[in-house]
């Protein structure tokens, strides 16, 4: 039986409003840490509806929160993570936003590039998860310079933890003195994958960008800063994953251009046709 317009499973409810990914909503069922009226739900599947009840996380009633979409340059040194037990820097240090947004997907600590943050916790989840095969494109500077065969095995399929990674584009595009730049683009995202992947043929990665998601791209935004995305580049992700192109709380128009601490952004700013200032600190 289809969902109701207002009666949704409860991890989707909470996913829809930016408390987590739905993976993470469903945990936090499991864990007990979710009311309906009062009473804890572990059962994942279960139906509600967000008009009528009353949901409850560690105590506290949802809120309806506003979508936001944001770009940032992860600069390497910074952290994929909400917060870091050991105290090191995250891109979380970077975007300081009202609203409780996550970052979407990996990028490993000394790699840099495109990094999505959102309290979407749909658009989250389907990002990440493999089967909607959204693409990512990335720069890799190699230590060395492989010859066509070891070229034709990446294209083919190197196995990692017992599974072959298919990568869908594999393009030198230019020689360094450290070695080869590579074009890389996959839609996976293991952990450290494409670094994995290089080092299983005798060639470790010395530098690593990522450059584009799905259809986003990182453009001349500098690292360490941010920008807002626009709605049709928040449209045009969300259909490249099937999803709505605008959920209930989306952002509907641009947003004013901040800098990362709240300045404004300079005028006179160079920027690609279509696209905003990106939120520069001072």
């Amino acid at each position: 039986m289809s969902e109701t317009m207002t009666e949704q499973r409860l991890q989707r409810v909470l996913a829809a409003h930016g408390v987590a990914s739905r993976r993470k909503a469903e945990e936090l069922i499991l864990a007990g840490r979710v009311t309906v009226d009062g009473v804890v739900v572990r059962e994942l599947g279960r139906k509600v509806d967000p008009e009528r009840q009353e949901i409850c996380v560690d105590g506290k009633p949802l809120r309806s929160a506003p979508r936001r979409y944001i770009m940032l340059h992860k600069p390497v040194g910074y952290i994929t993570t909400t917060a870091d037990e050991y105290g090191r820097k995250t891109v979380l240090d970077l975007v300081q936003v009202p609203e409780r947004v996550v970052p979407v997907g990996r990028l490993d600590r000394d790699s840099s590039g495109l990094l999505l943050l959102t309290n979407d916790g749909d658009l989250i989840y389907r990002i990440t998860h493999p089967r909607y095969e959204l693409e990512k494109e990335y720069e890799v500077l190699i230590d060395g310079f492989p010859p066509p065969e070891v070229e034709e095995a990446l294209r083919r399929g190197v196995p990692v933890d017992g599974r072959p990674v298919q990568i869908r584009r594999l393009e030198a595009i230019r020689v360094e003195p450290q070695g080869t730049v590579y074009r890389v683009v996959i839609h996976e995202g293991r952990n450290r994958i494409i670094r994995r992947v290089f080092e299983r043929v005798g060639y470790p990665v010395l530098r690593l960008q990522r450059v584009r998601v799905g259809p986003l791209r990182l453009g001349d935004l500098p690292p360490g800063q941010w920008r807002d995305l626009t709605p049709s580049e928040v449209a045009a992700l969300r259909r490249a994953v099937g999803l709505p192109e605008f959920p209930e709380g989306a952002v509907g128009r641009e947003r004013k251009a901040r800098g990362g601490r709240g300045m404004p952004a300079r005028r006179g700013d160079r920027r690609p046709s279509g696209v905003r200032k990106e939120h520069r600190r001072r």
